[in-house]
């Protein structure tokens, strides 16, 4: 393979990838609020993806997460942040965002494009028209909430969701004082329109976090991470009581309907506030670039003595005709910009180094802190990544070590105060003299089971190869395999799996199936309905179907968009059992890496009597879905590449016509491609390799035509 084609298949690759990590991340914040990434972390991570898929627009999909916002519906009732480790990132959340009813916003709710440069600001605001007003408001760290009010009446508060439609949690929001649910009438006499959509952030004082967490820890519940996931939560809770004595709280931002008063932003959120509503103090009309770069200097500090969590500065556009003409991206409106505060670090003492196993082996060290704040809560231990990052900063216990909350949700370790020698002078800071510690150095066995750790070439992490007798790795297992987009077994929480597996009850995913009502009643805190409702859950996801049970089994690198390829190649385990590795490379977006592991999981005789004894369970080891009749074998033998955007048909759909007249769909162009299918904007380095080495390149009509004989 030539440079140039290693260089596009790693760039094909990165896509792919950077698609699986950003629709996780976007899952784990908006749907079991327990992130995984920073704000900028993401952002960097989908502008990247971004410019990937510019130079591949053959690789379009209207499902990656640049097409669309993360979605907060039905938020799940427990989660965790470390994949079979209970740490310091843990979230319960009390309370199953099932049951709310899902309604269709009126108008698209959309996230606001991020800076987090003053750099990025002066750009944006150079290409707004000359001497336009710019509206500043704090942008509260809560979650957005959709108000709907129909002649004066609250009749609906939808979430955010998807940004096309939300849960609405009505009932939880009349639980909340700051939002009217009757929109009264002020002495300015401006009439309440038949409907209006008000939209703001609803949150958690610090004072009312803290004391929640405060109960909580009494109570020996998993404490909140944060405000925003503790207001997310709440507002998901079945329990309108519960809503109501933890104490949120709401502020407006902004105004959408027909025929509303005002023609500005800013005189719609003083309406706003006669009516009854929550506005901001800190909300400012600013003229040119320096009145708002004034206005982000003096938040920047000043925020830090707010009741309130804040994460940054809203500017918008304040007259509406302008905000119209601008206006919209497919995620953004272009009249609206978020400034993200700078994430906030503090200095303070390593005391100790120790080590998280995740559910894949992986060994995480943590950084074990003298007590700090940062951003209203209390860190105690951060993430050192891995043993390079360790070696890089030349970091020892004992050191004074900078530590920042990326994007004010997870701890982190970011750098070392240089320790100096010497006499420590008068005013000296007491940090900057430290004696430094002895040198570091990584286990080099696992520290929960002793087993030699080891550390594929290429890779940063060590990992613990002992799957099946690595507590944390056993039991990160079963945590995946119950999770919602695998087996979705309601009941069995990590806490739950925590203690059956400390029972002896379970040692592998198959003990699951094994499991009896006198089993689960006897245990602590378990009764005769819990044990019920979890083998009812056991029952159910039997049914689960085969690609989500492949996903489930938890082989390395098989995600659940390629468990769904292989399955489909493989309609049953008996057949994928057997699978060479020519054959499984032959799926689309299936390397030599995730044949090696398909196959290593299938030579293992301790993986084999587990899927046995899931098949005896009766657990859906095969598709129970016809394939679907060949149309015709035209394209028999075939390899073809999809490129392009099409007029007539979707590219998912004549990727289904290929297959359906005996094709093979295929991502890249070789010397094995039989013709390029090849819509407007065809990506031109895939059209010059094509033209290279001679491959055919078809319109749409001559397609249609050719299948159609």
């Amino acid at each position: 393979m030539d440079l140039f084609s290693q260089i596009e298949n790693n760039e094909r690759e990165e896509i792919l990838a950077l698609r699986k990590e950003l629709v996780e991340a976007n899952h784990k914040y908006y749907v079991e609020n327990a992130p995984t990434l920073s704000d900028y972390e993401f952002d960097q991570k989908l502008r990247r993806l971004q410019d990937l898929e510019a130079l591949y627009p053959d690789m379009f999909d209207p499902k990656s997460p640049t097409q669309h916002v993360g979605s907060d519906l039905n938020a799940p009732e427990s989660v965790s942040l470390e994949d079979g480790a209970k740490s310091a990132y843990s979230l319960e959340v009390k309370g199953k965002g099932k049951g709310f009813e899902q309604v269709a916003h009126k108008y698209p709710m959309l996230s606001l494009s991020n800076s987090y440069s003053r750099e990025e600001i002066a750009d944006w605001i150079s290409k707004l028209p000359a001497d336009v007003e710019i509206v500043c408001e704090l942008k509260f760290d809560g979650l957005s909430i959709s108000l709907w009010y129909e002649n004066g009446k609250l009749t609906k508060a939808l979430t955010r969701g998807d940004g096309v439609k939300g849960d609405n949690v009505v009932e939880n929001i009349k639980t909340i004082a700051a939002i009217p649910q009757h929109i009264r009438t002020p002495e300015s006499g401006i009439r309440t329109p038949e409907f209006v959509e008000l939209r703001g952030e609803v949150l958690l004082s610090w004072a009312a976090f803290e004391r929640l967490n405060k109960e909580r820890e009494e109570q020996e519940e998993a404490l909140f991470a944060n405000p925003r996931n503790a207001a997310s939560g709440t507002l998901k809770l079945q329990d309108s009581q519960e809503v109501a004595r933890r104490g949120l709280d709401c502020y407006l931002y902004y105004m959408l309907g027909e025929n509303l008063p005002a023609n500005t932003h800013y005189e719609r959120l003083e309406i706003a506030k006669q009516w009854g509503f929550n506005i901001s103090d800190a909300v400012k009309v600013c003229h040119g670039l320096d009145e708002v770069m004034e206005y982000i200097a003096y938040w920047d500090v000043e925020r830090k003595n707010l009741p309130v969590a804040t994460d940054g500065i809203v500017l918008k556009v304040n007259d509406l005709a302008t905000q119209e003409e601008l206006g919209y991206t497919a995620k953004s409106p272009r009249w609206a910009i978020a400034y993200k505060f700078p994430a906030e670090k503090q200095l303070t003492r390593l005391n100790a180094i120790t080590y998280q196993v995740g559910r894949t082996g992986v060994v995480t060290p943590v950084a074990n802190l003298e007590p700090v704040q940062l951003s209203g809560t209390t860190v105690q231990r951060a993430t050192l990544h891995n043993e390079d990052f360790i070696r890089q900063l030349e970091i020892r216990e004992g050191d004074m070590v900078w530590v920042e909350k990326g994007g004010e949700i997870i701890p982190k370790v970011v750098g070392r105060e240089a320790p100096l020698s010497g006499s420590l002078e008068d005013g000296a800071s007491a940090y900057s003299l430290e004696v430094k510690g002895e040198e570091y150095t990584f286990p080099t066995n696992c520290p929960e089971c002793g087993a030699k750790l080891v550390r594929v070439e290429g890779e940063a992490a060590w990992r613990c190869p002992n799957e099946d007798g690595c507590p944390p790795q056993i039991k990160g297992k079963m945590e995946h395999f119950v999770s919602r987009k695998a087996m979705n077994i309601d009941g069995l929480g990590s806490e739950t799996i925590d203690l059956l597996y400390s029972q002896g009850l379970l040692k592998n995913i198959a003990d699951i199936y094994a499991l009896t009502q006198e089993d689960i009643a006897k245990q602590e805190r378990m009764g005769e309905k819990s044990a019920q409702n979890m083998l009812a859950g056991i029952e159910t996801s039997k049914q689960v179907p085969w690609a989500r049970v492949l996903f489930a089994l938890g082989i390395r690198m098989v995600g659940e968009t390629t468990a769904k390829k292989i399955a489909k190649r493989f309609p049953s385990v008996d057949q994928l059992q057997w699978a060479t590795a020519e054959q499984l490379t032959s799926i689309d977006d299936v390397g030599e890496q995730i044949a090696k592991n398909v196959i290593a999981y299938f030579n293992d005789l301790g993986n084999l009597e587990i899927i046995n004894r899931l098949c005896k369970a009766g657990v859906q080891m095969e598709s129970t879905e016809e394939e679907p009749k060949l149309q015709s074998n035209i394209l028999e033998g075939k390899s073809i590449v999809v490129s392009g955007v099409f007029a007539k048909h979707s590219r998912d759909e004549y990727k289904s016509m290929i297959e359906a007249n005996g094709g093979k769909n295929v991502g890249s162009v070789s010397k094995k491609t039989s013709f390029i299918l090849a819509g407007e904007n065809m990506g031109p380095e895939k059209r010059k390799k094509a033209e290279s080495l001679g491959v055919e390149i078809l319109t749409e009509e001559q397609f249609l035509e050719l299948i159609s004989h």
